[in-house]
C-alpha cells in the first residue's frame, strides 16, 4: 500500500499546483488519474517519482521505504545513439552488465521487440518507440510502474494496440500501475480505480471503483456508462 497524506506542491507562485491529494495505491492495481488541463497531474507523477519534494504532506510506503518503480514518460526519451536493445539495458544501470543484457532480452521478448533489437531510435514507428521505453523501465523488474500519459502522441490505433498490450503485462507480472491521462476511454479501459482531479491549484474531486470485468468492450452498455460518469465529475 502507498499512502499519498495531503501532498501539496507549491512553486512559489500565486497558488499551489496541487493541493491536500489524499488517497491510496492498493499492491496489485492499476490506478489511473484524469484531470482537466493544468490541473496538476504531472505534477503528482513526478512528486511521486521523487523528482520533486513536496511543499507539504508525505508518501507514505508500507514496508517502510519507497518500493520499487520505473517510470515512463509522453515521449520515449530514448538516447538516439543507443540501439534498441542498449536503451533498454541502460535502465539496469552500470553494474551486472551480464545479467542487464539477459533481463533486456527477457523483456524485449515481452513487449514484442526482440527482432528489433539492434534498431535504432530513428528506425522506430512512436508505438515502437514507446515499447521501448516501457521495456527500459521493466528492466530492473519494478513493483510499481508510473506513466505520465505514455500514449497521447500515437494515432489511435497504435494507441489501442498499447493499451492492451500494457494491460497484458500488468496482468502477467503482477504489476502495480499508476497511470495519468486525459482521455475517459483510456482511463475506464484500463482502471481499477479512477481519481478524478480538478481546479488551480488541483483538488481531487472524486474518486471511483471500476467494477466492470476484463476484458473490457468500449462499445458495452456497462462501459459507455461509466465514461459518462467521469465525463460530468469533470464538468461538476
Amino acid at each position: 500500500m502507498i499512502r499519498i497524506d495531503r501532498i501539496t506542491q507549491d512553486y512559489g507562485g500565486v497558488q499551489p499546483a496541487i493541493a491536500e491529494l489524499e488517497f491510496n495505491i492498493e499492491p496489485g492495481t492499476l490506478t489511473v488519474m484524469v484531470g482537466t488541463t493544468g490541473s496538476g497531474k504531472s505534477t503528482f507523477i513526478r512528486v511521486l517519482a521523487g523528482l520533486e519534494a513536496p511543499t507539504s504532506g508525505r508518501i507514505r510506503w508500507d514496508e517502510g521505504s519507497k518500493t520499487p518503480f520505473g517510470i515512463v514518460f509522453q515521449e520515449p526519451r530514448l538516447m538516439p545513439w543507443l540501439n534498441v536493445r542498449q536503451n533498454v539495458k541502460f535502465g539496469f544501470g552500470p553494474r551486472r552488465k551480464r545479467e542487464s543484457g539477459r533481463l533486456a532480452d527477457e523483456i524485449l521478448e515481452h513487449v514484442g521487440l526482440r527482432a528489433f533489437s539492434r534498431y535504432y531510435p530513428r528506425q522506430l514507428s512512436g508505438g515502437m518507440a514507446q515499447r521501448v521505453a516501457i521495456a527500459r523501465a521493466l528492466v530492473k523488474k519494478p513493483l510499481l510502474l508510473l506513466l505520465d500519459e505514455p500514449f497521447s502522441a500515437l494515432d489511435a490505433s497504435t494507441r489501442t494496440r498499447l493499451q492492451d498490450h500494457l494491460i497484458q503485462l500488468w496482468a502477467n507480472r503482477s504489476l502495480t500501475l499508476f497511470f495519468v491521462t486525459h482521455d475517459i476511454d483510456e482511463a475506464v479501459l484500463l482502471a481499477d480505480h479512477i481519481i478524478v482531479i480538478k481546479g488551480r491549484p488541483g483538488r481531487i474531486s472524486h474518486q471511483f471503483r471500476i467494477d466492470l470485468a476484463r476484458p473490457r468492450v468500449r462499445q458495452d452498455e456497462e462501459f459507455q456508462a461509466w465514461k459518462e460518469r467521469i465525463l460530468e465529475a469533470l464538468a461538476d
